[in-house]
């Protein structure tokens, strides 16, 4: 099959590269950070920050972010106060996915002018990463930490994963929105353990 017809490029490269020269680290605070998780407990009970580290974690029988929604179980960092619109943006986090959790959104860009995400990373048994529930991205995701870049080119429509360094995938983006960046742990609609949990270090943002 083309490239053409998948409109999604794979890409395992020889030697790692820095994804993030030629951009410009935005600077990133606590405040910057807002933990979306289960409406019905209190945030200790499915996220911690111990020595650097977001732990975040859910149920599959969880409530919503918020009553009425219909929305699958979630533990997120959700950033806030550098949304975009326009230009190139990146996001860099080293993540951890234990073994068993599956059907977990683990990153995401949110917003777009079709629909309501650009990009979803997800985690499939047996640590497959895909884009939504289908497109391959990377094999191996399970109990390692890995380096993650997420690339925006709204202009240019189009986003690219790297992982530790290596450009994995690239595809079309969906349109221009109120578009920001997170990550930690979104049920899928359908095929997700009951039990989903991410960890997440040395989370930055960078523009061009």
């Amino acid at each position: 099959m083309t490239v053409t017809l998948l409109l999604a490029i794979y890409c395992c490269c020889d030697g790692a590269d820095d994804p993030t020269l030629g951009f410009t680290e935005v600077p990133l605070n606590p405040s910057n950070m807002v933990i979306l998780k289960p409406y019905d407990v209190p945030v200790d009970q499915r996220y911690s920050f111990i020595n650097g580290t977001h732990r975040m974690w859910v149920y599959a029988d969880d409530k919503p972010e918020a009553p009425g929604s219909n929305t699958q179980p979630r533990t997120e960092i959700r950033i806030v106060g550098l949304d975009y619109s326009s230009g190139v943006w990146q996001f860099e986090g080293h993540g951890f996915v234990p073994n068993g959790t599956s059907g977990a959104t683990v990153a995401q860009i949110h917003g777009a002018a079709h629909g309501n995400t650009t990009l979803l990373l997800r985690i499939y048994a047996p640590g497959e990463m895909r884009y939504y529930s289908s497109l391959h991205v990377a094999d191996g995701m399970y109990d390692r930490w890995f380096r993650l870049n997420m690339i925006h080119d709204v202009d240019g429509g189009k986003v690219t994963v790297f992982l530790d360094g290596e450009q994995k995938f690239q595809y079309h983006d969906q349109g221009p929105g109120d578009l920001f960046f997170k990550c930690g742990v979104y049920g899928a609609p359908a095929n997700i353990s009951y039990y989903m949990e991410s960890r997440w270090r040395d989370i930055k943002i960078y523009r061009k």
